[in-house]
């Protein structure tokens, strides 16, 4: 599987879990367990490097978002909230990149 197929597949589900997440539709340890499986099946595959696209950075930077902020921050925090938003966003429907993604591969 290369780095794009991996990301075209996952990054969806992020935006997904993301949106249900802000919008107090799903538990914030569901994103804990979907961002350890992410990172144990993209241990497998052994990708080196630094992110190559706009959809891997902002990816790498969502998923490491929901991995550094606890709940109560990301809930209370109208920046970093309108920024998971922005990135999930552009993870399901594209446009502008959100300003302020460093997405780093783990």
């Amino acid at each position: 599987m290369t780095v794009n197929d991996f990301v075209d597949d996952k990054a969806p589900q992020l935006a997904f879990y993301g949106k249900a997440f802000l919008s107090n539709q799903l538990d914030f340890n569901e994103i804990q367990l979907y961002l350890w499986d992410t990172l144990e099946e993209w241990q497998m595959y052994n990708h080196q490097g630094d992110a190559q696209s706009d959809m891997e950075r902002v990816f790498w930077h969502l998923l490491h978002a929901f991995d550094r902020w606890p709940c109560w921050a990301i809930r209370g925090n109208q920046f970093l909230r309108k920024q998971i938003d922005d990135c999930c966003d552009y993870l399901s429907i594209g446009g502008q990149v959100p300003q302020g993604c460093i997405g780093i591969r783990p």
